[in-house]
């Protein structure tokens, strides 16, 4: 499985160590990923299948409506 959410489509993102911004200014590149977990979703045909889903679009799949 790829590294980005099934249903957002939320991936990685590049920026930089907050601990390397000193004032020599050198700073150390790193990715920050998305917090993806382990959900099983109901396709359009009916079957369930297991992706990889951000921990915000399984909140709001997961909440019932009031």
């Amino acid at each position: 499985m790829s590294r980005a959410c099934a249903v957002c489509g939320k991936v990685s993102m590049g920026g930089f160590n907050p601990q390397s911004s000193g004032m020599n200014r050198v700073r150390a590149h790193r990715r920050y990923q998305p917090n993806l977990q382990p959900l099983v979703i109901m396709t359009a045909s009916g079957e369930p299948k297991k992706q990889s889903v951000c921990t915000r679009c399984r909140r709001t799949l997961v909440k019932s409506a009031r």
